[in-house]
């Protein structure tokens, strides 16, 4: 903890005071019929999310309660994970028992708001896990955390900061909420396209129950007549890039985009414009990388296997890339939509112990569906943008307001800004 004076109104304590008791938790024993399936749920480090808790999936029983080592925490009281799951946190909703994994902390109200110290710990868990590092210790030791040092404003400034964080917790929560929306739609809408295709007035074809004769069976399963199972070779250019030597400093910082794992962050957003690294005119004249054009789909095959974009500029990729330059029968954005609707399939069938890898003999024979008609596979790319635009546009949303938050801590949380 600083040495720094403390701002007007504000006192140095410690957890352990501000305590009115601390519960440890535990795991009725399974086997007994009549501790479980209760009214009163139970937790574990598992049912907690990065905001506080998910649906309730297990309950016990009021004889698990008074006879077994978990213990109820009562509702508005602060849970903390201090053990599998270690460092999350949050507010109970109501009564619950808990496991082993967690400890409830009854806070003296007379000395702090609960909220407050909610959104207080969630940096002070983080300082109070480093303590452990480096030993057997897994998990948040009692002694460490009754003597974690915070710093406390008054009461009606503890108020007002836990609810200007509430309020932008809440607000990334709706938003969250509505990301995850999104991507179910997104899902199935791509399940839709990907199987019933478009008509010219950019409908869904009826499915192939509603209308059999519409439909064909193909190495891939019931595609449309219009469509074909084709070798991804047949419609594009696959290429593949390397990387130039590492001890040769003219081979680097030339100016060419070059992909590599170190931009997977940056893909399955459409596009990539900008990469971590780049090499030079000589790094691709004295390697196997090759410079391609805009407009390639780069797929990843191992360490983040399945993610894809397409390039915007002429760009270099490194080995573990793949990427298709696509010929007049394939659009672009087709075949990423594509690529992004098998991305489970690549991580199931990505081998090896240490990184997952997907071969290269595998893509020579590589099939994807698609429309025999270029329009249609367009009429198919157009409609996924429309729904990306939406769902990046609230991931942005999102990434704000968890910038925003976390500047709020900073300056709330230290007395660094001042509330009323």
């Amino acid at each position: 903890m600083s040495d720094l004076p403390l701002p007007q109104g504000w006192k140095r304590t410690t957890l352990g005071k501000l305590a009115k008791k601390l519960v440890n938790g535990g795991t009725p024993p399974t086997g007994e019929a009549r501790y479980w399936n209760g009214k009163i749920p139970w937790i574990t480090g598992a049912d907690f999310t990065s905001s506080g808790l998910s649906e309730f999936r297990r309950f016990v029983s009021e004889q698990a309660a008074s006879e077994t080592a978990t213990n109820v925490i009562e509702r508005g009281q602060l849970l903390i994970v201090t053990r599998t799951g270690v460092g999350k946190l949050a507010i109970a909703p109501c009564d619950v028992a808990i496991s082993q994994d967690i400890t409830g902390f009854y806070v003296d109200q007379e000395q702090a708001e609960t909220e407050f110290l909610y959104h207080r710990m969630r940096q002070g868990v983080e300082d109070l896990k480093k303590l452990n590092q480096g030993t057997s210790i897994n998990g948040i030791v009692r002694g460490d955390l009754i003597k974690y040092e915070v710093n406390l404003p008054a009461p009606k400034q503890q108020r007002r900061i836990a609810q200007i964080l509430t309020t932008v917790d809440e607000a990334m929560e709706q938003t969250e909420a509505l990301v995850g929306k999104l991507e179910q739609m997104k899902a199935g809408l791509m399940h839709d396209l990907f199987t019933r295709g478009v008509t010219p007035d950019a409908h869904l074809r009826p499915t192939r129950q509603q209308a059999p004769h519409l439909y064909h069976e193909t190495p891939l399963g019931w595609l449309p007549k219009e469509w074909r199972a084709e070798l991804l070779d047949n419609l594009s250019e696959r290429g593949s890039g390397h990387t130039p030597n590492r001890h040769r400093p003219d081979f680097w910082n030339g100016g060419i985009k070059w992909v590599s794992l170190a931009d997977s962050w940056r893909l399955d957003r459409l596009y990539i414009s900008e990469t971590d690294k780049e090499i030079s005119s000589a790094g691709i004249a004295n390697s196997s990388a090759v410079l391609h054009p805009p407009g390639i789909v780069v797929l990843s095959r191992d360490a983040g296997v399945g993610k894809s974009a397409i390039t915007t500029s002429s760009m270099a990729v490194s080995q573990h890339f793949m990427c298709w330059r696509c010929g007049p029968n394939l659009d672009n954005h087709f075949l990423y939509y594509w690529l992004q609707s098998q991305k489970r399939i690549f991580e199931n069938i990505a081998t090896g112990t240490t990184i997952p890898t997907i071969g290269l003999r595998f893509f020579k024979h590589y099939r994807i569906a698609a429309p025999v008609d270029v329009k249609e596979q367009q009429r198919i790319g157009s409609i996924l943008r429309s729904a990306d635009a939406k769902l990046f546009a609230l991931e942005d949303d999102l990434a704000k307001l968890r910038q925003q938050k976390q500047g709020l801590m900073q300056d709330l949380l230290t007395g660094r800004v001042l509330v009323g």
